[in-house]
Formats: C-alpha cells, structure tokens, sequence
C-alpha cells in the first residue's frame, strides 16, 4: 500500500490546529497513535461521490477552521441542570479535557473502575492494550483515524468478571468555546457475567457554537455479560458530530442501545455491533427530532457472525422544517450463522412539505436457516387519527403535537433511566409544540 506524503488538506489543518500532543511513555499507545496518524496521510474527507456519505455534504465543515479549545473556567453550579439523579458516578470532560473536580468515582465496588484514560494508563495497562483502538477500526474511517492519532483523554468503565455497577454511568462531553475542536474517547469492557449501564451525553454550554466534536467509542460485552448504553447528543444548533460506535458481543451476551438525537448542524452517528459468540443478542433504539436546516445522518451495522444471534432495531426520525434526516441500517448474516433472528423497523415523520428523509435499510444473509425482517415508513400525520382527536374535541394544532409527541415517546419510554425519560419528554413535548 502506498501512503502519500501529505494528507488531505482539510485533515492536515485540523492536525495542526488541534495543539500540542502530550507524549506517553507507553510504546503500545504510541505506536497506535502512529499507525492512525500514518492512515490520516492515505485518506481523504468523504464526499457525496462516496457511498457512504452520499446523502450526507461535508462541505459546510471543511470550509471551518477549528482552533485548541483553552482551559475552561466552568464550576459545579453551571452543570447542575446535567444532572443524573439515578447516576452517582460520572465523569466529567469540558471541551474534551477531563475534569476531576466536576466528576464523581468514588465509593465503588471491588471490580468496579470508572475512571479516565490518563490515570488508567498506569494502573490498567494490561486492559487498555488489549481493547483501546482495537475495535473502532480507523484504517478507512478518517475521522476515527484523526480521534486514534490524538488520543490522549477521555474515559474507562471497566467492569470485572460477575460484577455489577450498581448505579448508571454518566460521561459528560461539555462543549463551551466556539471553533474549537475535541477528541472525545471512551472505552466500555465488561467482562464475562457483568453489568452496567452507561449514559453517554454531549451538550453545549455558556452559548459555545460552530465547534467540532470528534468521538470514538468502544464497548466489549463478554460471555453473558450485559450492557445497557444510551448516547443523548445535545449539541449546539450550530456545531458539527461524528461519532463512531464499535460494539463486539460475546456468546450469550447482551447489548441494549439507545441514542437520541436533537443537536448540532451536522451530526453523524457510525454504529457497529459484531456479534462475536453464539446466542449474542442486540437491541437497538432510535430517535431523531430537528427541524430548521439540521441535518442527521445515522448508520448502523449488525454483524452476525455466529449462529443463534438475535437483534432488534427500531430508529425514529421526525424533521420539520427544511431540516435532513439520514438512516442506512444494514443487517449481515455470515455464513454459518444459522438461526439467526434479525428484524429492523426504520419509521419516519415529516412535518413539513420541505422535510427531508432518505432511509436504507439493508439485509445481507449469506445463511439459508434465518428469520430476517426489515421495512420502512415515510409520510405524515396520520388523517384518520387526527380527525379522531379532533373529533373529541381537541383543536387541530393540539391534536397534531399529541400525535407528534406520542411517535417520538415510544422510543424514549424505552430508556433505562427513569429521570432521563422524564427529562426528554419534556424535550420532545417543547419541540413538537406548535400553534394550537
């Protein structure tokens, strides 16, 4: 393979404008750092020529030009509102630097470390050699190349084997200085037999704008081990996302996925869930609410590698406005991944004549003993069920933001967390409040 001198212009300014480094004296993580750095030079920005990215226009990013964010001068009181009262460990990262006075990892269990990828390079090596950078593949993600080739913070949730956190984790990613950009990473390893449950928020404070947050996750479900993970992207209406999600799933083991989107001009959510061990299951939700000239572009892969596997998927999306929807979900059954019980259900709102979806859903079988489903729905208010509201009284305003909130809140009743489910309900009933 040849890899060119100089990368692309575009990830070359972000490379420069992104600050110093710091070094490690930890060969692994360095060379990782420079195999990702190395593959920054071989790669280009997608466009809408790419497959991939076809519905997707990156041009309004790559004509910003993004800067180091500075030390942050944020207290306690100004993260009040965040929050999670069922979460009493979290960490906490304000323009992608971690914060220990804002966190909270105290008092937990033997077996049980949440802690940030700085302190856990000294006291948990061996765990982060063996999974950080090895299941977010960034040899043709380009954005995942750049987040590897500048890892240095972000967070550790490392559960034992046949142990259980016993309350929710919250990882708080805060957005606070405009223009800027962060590397946000985290790692997930619950070992054979564990539990935990995982919040994963980014939102934007003190009116920060037009930045660029750049995430990577990991998450490593062992043999019956089970992982509830829910990822709430609050961004500013201005900033830009790319997230990639690499999930492995071992036999018997179980992984519950919730993502909520409601931020940032431009967001990109890359999902990746193999299931590596016999009988894995997966359980995948989504909910997209924009309107303005937002755009969402969520894809996901179900990888059954195995035999037994099941999944089940059901992503959301309501767009007024002129804002940009995007759901490509692909299922893939291997060879040999016999019994297989896949189903995937891609369900679309539009509120406006100038709202825009463009949904794919894909299966892929290569097994012949599979029961494998698929389908998708695009259109509007349903008249029958407006005309029944109305017909009970309600105006035609107020019978419209019923129905809209009631698409939206299947998913969200779903969450594990019961003060979150309140919280984004009542996000839901504001945005999808019109003119009664």
């Amino acid at each position: 393979m040849t890899v060119a001198t100089f990368p692309h212009p575009y990830v070359a300014s972000l490379l420069k404008d992104s600050g110093a480094l710091p070094g490690v004296p930890h060969a692994w993580l360095n060379a990782r750092r420079g195999a990702a750095l190395e593959r920054t030079n071989a790669l280009s920005v997608p466009t809408t020529r790419d497959e991939e990215w076809r519905f997707t226009d990156l041009a309004p990013l790559t004509r910003m030009r993004f800067r180091a964010a500075e030390p942050a001068g944020l207290g306690a009181a100004d993260i009040e509102d965040l929050r999670v009262p069922e979460a009493s460990v979290y960490l906490t990262f304000v323009d992608g630097r971690y914060r220990p006075e804002l966190s909270a990892n105290g008092g937990l269990p033997a077996g049980v470390v949440v802690t940030d990828l700085a302190s856990a390079l000294d006291t948990h090596g061996d765990l982060l050699a063996a999974h950080l950078a090895r299941h977010a593949l960034f040899e043709h993600e380009v954005f995942a190349a750049i987040n590897t080739a500048r890892l240095h913070d972000g967070a550790l949730i490392a559960i034992a084997k046949g142990r259980v956190c016993p309350a929710p984790v919250h990882l708080r990613f805060i957005a606070t200085q405009t223009e800027t950009v962060s590397y946000s990473r985290c790692l997930v390893v619950a070992e054979a037999g564990a539990e935990c449950t995982l919040v994963e928020e980014y939102v934007a404070l003190h009116g920060a704008d037009g930045y660029f947050v750049n995430a990577v996750t990991e998450v490593v479900v062992g043999e019956t081990a089970r992982v509830r993970h829910v990822k709430l992207q609050r961004e500013a209406r201005g900033a830009f996302h790319i997230r990639q999600c690499a999930v492995v799933v071992a036999k018997d083991a179980r992984y519950e996925s919730m993502t909520v989107a409601l931020g940032a001009r431009l967001s990109r959510d890359n999902v990746n869930v193999v299931q590596q061990g016999e009988g894995a299951e997966c359980a995948m939700d989504g909910l997209t609410l924009i309107s303005g000239r937002q755009l969402a572009d969520t894809h996901t892969l179900i990888d059954h590698a195995r035999p037994n596997g099941r999944s089940r998927q059901l992503h959301k999306c309501i767009v007024a406005d002129a804002a940009h929807a995007v759901f490509n979900g692909k299922i893939l059954v291997r060879a040999g991944a016999q019994l297989t019980d896949s189903a995937q259900q891609s369900r679309n709102l539009l509120l406006s004549p100038r709202a825009h979806v463009d949904t794919k859903p894909q299966l892929e079988i290569f097994a012949d003993d599979v029961k494998c489903a698929h389908g998708a729905t695009v259109g509007q208010l349903d008249a029958e069920q407006l005309f029944y509201l109305r017909s009970r009284g309600l105006p035609e305003g107020r019978a419209r933001n019923l129905l809209t909130y009631a698409f939206g809140a299947e998913v969200i009743d779903r969450l594990p967390v019961p003060s979150l489910v309140e919280r984004l309900e009542r996000v839901v009933l504001e945005r999808t409040q019109g003119p009664q």
